[in-house]
């Protein structure tokens, strides 16, 4: 059967379709390894020994392009560049930690793509104090040698509350309304 006038047009657009799921799922899988290696560098008991924590953070940093920028907000700071964000995965700020990123909006644009994720995280700080920790992280990516890479990560905090009391207002009865 031969191929007609169309064809070529509708291969184009198949194969742009698929480039954008296959950007899509590789940008899914990237924000998912970031959740796991920084989890990673802790366990119940606390922070991990530091040449355990040490190969995390060379794992993580190798997530982000050279000259990213990681903006974690308030007293998680910034960090420009990639040795500058391994040096801050070198130091764990927190006891535990366990994040879930959820309701992915991913944009693709070629080889640059934008997204946020919404973010919930069960942490103990250091002096022992059971959190919850609920926001949104805006993402930048770009595709460098045919991997997708973190250039910017910045954390916007909704909201920190203490396990024990939960996040709901309290009335002047003390009870949550």
């Amino acid at each position: 059967m031969a191929e007609g006038p169309n064809d070529e047009s509708r291969w184009a657009a198949l194969e742009e379709r698929l480039q954008a799921v296959e950007a899509h799922r590789a940008i899914t899988d990237l924000k998912s390894l970031y959740g796991t290696l920084a989890d990673a560098r802790y366990s119940r008991a606390g922070p991990k020994p530091q040449p355990e924590v040490d190969g995390l953070a060379d794992q993580l940093a190798a997530l982000f392009t050279r000259d990213a920028v990681w903006e974690g907000g308030g007293s998680l700071g910034l960090c420009e560049g990639r040795e500058a964000i391994r040096e801050r995965f070198r130091q764990p700020t927190l006891h535990y930690a366990w994040h879930f990123f959820v309701k992915p909006e991913i944009r693709i644009d070629g080889d640059r793509a934008t997204g946020t994720w919404d973010v919930l995280a069960m942490i103990t700080s250091v002096e022992g104090r059971a959190l919850w920790m609920v926001g949104v992280e805006h993402d930048e990516y770009a595709r460098v040698g045919g991997q997708w890479l973190h250039t910017r990560m910045r954390l916007d905090s909704q909201l920190m509350a203490p396990h024990s009391k939960g996040w709901a207002p309290r009335s002047s009865k003390g009870k949550a309304s």
